[in-house]
């Protein structure tokens, strides 16, 4: 070999203790592997995918005997914000304390956090498919609403979305925060309930705060979903002023602060004995 030769230096390998994927690769795989579980959870699944397509509808009779008049809704206005409210609180936040739930008794969460994989990646990877069904499931809601229930399309989009997205960040959130106090799969179906019946009956979701008593609605507008109801009722409708979407914005933002500190607080990554 001549002086002038070259030798490839050896490949570098990466120093012990150095993460050997990156943050996106965990996500995904970690939601690849949640989805296949909620895949065999048959129960959880026809809730998370069937309710929220089939129950608005059975709603319409109760919306065509409301008194909208003076309100600025109609039947459509009305039956297409509930739509998406169902997709939210079955498919992503009543699945996913179930999930959370399961994953922690079963030591999942545990054997997760000895590895290289970050608390909110373990977190956001079992969201990520209920998140994933809970968004296409809204924009086929949309889409269903906006053709059969004669809606039309939405007068301020970006409202509509905003309301989603909020959505979509929040109850995740607060499914973690609903799962502290699950101490089963089984308790956590029991769990869910008082957070469902409240956003069910004051929410807006099948009763419009806008036919409420003034001082029963501005209570009920603090709700977690009360603020995504009006951002997607009102932006559909064009007719939420600048005001009102701070409003709602700053109630679903907060709600978004305090479930990020219950988890970092009080979030249980082992089961309870």
């Amino acid at each position: 070999m001549s002086p002038t030769d070259t030798v490839a230096p050896p490949a570098a390998r990466p120093a012990r203790g150095a993460p050997t994927t990156t943050p996106a690769g965990r996500l995904l795989a970690l939601a690849r592997a949640e989805l296949t579980l909620l895949g065999r959870a048959k129960g959880t699944l026809f809730a998370a995918l069937f309710v929220p397509l089939v129950v608005p509808f059975t709603m319409k009779s109760a919306a065509q005997e409301m008194d909208l008049k003076g309100t600025g809704l109609s039947v459509g206005s009305v039956l297409l914000p509930s739509a998406i409210a169902f997709s939210l609180l079955f498919a992503v936040y009543s699945a996913l304390v179930s999930v959370y739930a399961a994953r922690r008794e079963e030591l999942v969460l545990k054997r997760l956090r000895t590895g290289e994989v970050r608390d909110t990646e373990i977190l956001a990877g079992a969201a990520l498919p209920s998140v994933a069904i809970g968004l296409v499931q809204s924009l086929v809601l949309m889409g269903m609403c906006a053709v059969l229930l004669d809606v039309g399309a939405p007068g301020a989009v970006h409202y509509v979305a905003l309301g989603l997205v909020l959505g979509l960040v929040m109850f995740p959130l607060l499914a973690a925060v609903t799962s502290i106090v699950s101490q089963s799969v089984e308790s956590a179906q029991v769990m869910v309930m008082p957070l469902l019946i409240a956003s069910l009956i004051g929410s807006g979701a099948t009763v419009p705060l806008e036919v409420m008593p003034d001082k029963l609605a501005r209570i009920c507008e603090l709700l977690p979903l009360s603020p995504v109801i009006a951002l997607i009722r009102g932006g559909w409708t064009g007719e939420l002023d600048a005001g009102e979407a701070l409003r709602a914005l700053a109630i679903a933002v907060a709600w978004i602060v305090v479930g990020v500190f219950a988890v970092r607080r009080w979030f249980r990554w082992e089961p309870r004995r």
